[in-house]
Order: C-alpha cells, then sequence, then structure tokens
C-alpha cells in the first residue's frame, strides 16, 4: 500500500503519563479511518502529535515517505497537513469572507498578506465565495468571525480547511455542539471529500453511526495504545471495543 501518512512507534510522555504509547499506523490517500476510543484514549493527542502541535518524546510521522517529526506545526501544514479546528481564531476580528480568502490566498503562494489588494485577485474572491457557499456561510459573509454561533465557527474552520487544499484532512469531532439542523451540511463535506477518492482523511468522532457510515477503517485507542485496526464492522464487534469502547461486559 502507498502511504501518504505514517507513525512509526509514536509516543509522548509527560512525566510519568503515557499519553500515546507506541503507535504505528499507516494510512492511504483515498481512505477515511475513523480513529476512535473512551475519553482520555489518546486520540486528540495523537492528532496533535501528527500536525506537529506537539513534540513526540520518541517515534516518526513520515509524509509521503519523507520524515517530517523535526517539522513546526506551520511547515507540516504547508506540506499539506490540514487539521481542522486550530483556525478559526487567526482573525477573529475580520469577516467570514476575509477568513477564508486569505486561506485562498495562501493556498495560491501569496501567504497570509492582509494589506494584498484583492480587486486585483478577482478569481481567489470568487474561490472564497465558493467555499463559503459550500459551507453555507454565503448569507454571514460580512459576520466577523468572534460574532459566529458555535455551529457558524465549526463551519467556518472546515471552510478555511477546504481553502487551504490540503493532502492529509484531520478532523477532530466536526459535529460536536452543533445542532441537528447544522451536522448534515458538515457531514455531507466530508462525504465530498471522501468521493474525490485522492485525500487521506482522518477522522476523530465519539458519534458510531457516523463512523459506521463514513469510515472504510476504524482504529481503537485506549490508554494511548493501538488495541484494533481493521474494517468498522469487525472492529466495532471486537471484544476489547465492545469492552474499552462501548463499556459491554464480554464473557470469556
Amino acid at each position: 500500500m502507498n502511504l501518504s501518512l505514517e507513525t512509526r512507534a509514536l509516543t509522548i510522555r509527560f512525566g510519568g503519563h503515557v499519553a500515546v504509547d507506541n503507535v504505528s499506523c499507516g494510512f492511504a490517500a483515498g481512505t477515511l479511518t475513523a480513529i476512535v476510543g473512551p475519553n482520555g484514549a489518546g486520540k486528540t493527542t495523537y492528532f496533535n502529535l501528527i500536525s506537529g502541535q506537539l513534540r513526540a518524546t520518541s517515534g516518526r510521522v513520515f509524509l509521503h515517505g519523507e520524515d517530517i517529526s523535526a517539522f513546526s506545526a506551520p511547515k507540516r501544514s504547508h506540506l499539506g497537513i490540514g487539521r481542522a479546528f486550530q483556525l478559526t481564531n487567526l482573525f477573529p476580528n475580520l469577516t467570514v469572507l476575509e477568513n477564508v480568502r486569505l486561506a485562498v490566498q495562501s493556498r495560491a503562494g501569496l501567504g497570509f498578506n492582509l494589506w494584498s489588494v484583492w480587486s486585483s485577485h478577482k478569481e481567489l474572491i470568487g474561490r472564497a465565495e465558493e467555499v463559503l457557499e459550500t459551507v453555507a456561510l454565503s448569507a454571514k459573509c460580512d459576520v466577523a468571525a468572534y460574532a459566529l454561533p458555535h455551529g457558524d465557527q465549526r463551519k467556518l474552520e472546515v471552510g478555511i480547511l477546504m481553502a487551504l487544499e490540503p493532502d492529509i484532512f484531520m478532523f477532530d469531532e466536526p459535529t460536536a455542539g452543533m445542532s441537528v439542523d447544522e451536522v448534515p451540511v458538515i457531514l455531507d463535506l466530508i462525504r465530498s471529500l471522501k468521493a474525490r477518492r485522492n485525500k487521506t482523511i482522518l477522522l476523530v468522532e465519539h458519534k458510531m453511526d457516523v463512523v459506521r457510515e463514513l469510515s472504510d477503517r476504524i482504529v481503537v485507542l485506549h490508554n494511548g495504545a493501538l488495541v484494533a485496526d481493521g474494517e468498522p464492522a469487525a472492529v466495532i464487534a471486537s471484544p476489547v471495543v465492545q469492552e474499552a469502547y462501548l463499556g459491554v461486559e464480554v464473557a470469556r
């Protein structure tokens, strides 16, 4: 399998606590992998190690075969690792449209230059408007990011990520805090990304109905360690998942 992203023996310790414990796992383009486990299992910490928010105690992260373990989070983002829900507060006082168009500008290689003359980049503005339509925020294009309700901030985060067009999409509980009416917008976006079959998608999600529907594969973390990895139905039915994740007592 040609892996776009891989972790090898990835470990991080906080004092005497091992938050991620020797996790080796590879991810291929065209697949959506759900990473599940109980609270405190190490899922978000694992994401932080991949995207560069945390530096591993030991182990390696590879992107398209290149060891990126020593790279900063911005460098990893530039190389194609996109982490949703870390960008909302970049420009809280700018409008929704300005936030997305800056991401489009960065993707075009023009940097995050607030003083760029946008009238000379009509095609980039058009791309930003397309993204806003996709995430159902066109009607709020002139609203400051900080003034958005929580659900719309989540949609804006996804919009910024889509505008950056990374190779690796990392979604950490994308529907958390959203109303029932807002959830389908995000799930449809993830479905559309998966349908392209050229992106690697990692999804941390507690809602098992979402996991069952969207994932090609499930990886289970428990106490920081990888305890199951495979096809969704088999993993969900496995004793280790029934006990560790679902809290079901399994007879032995």
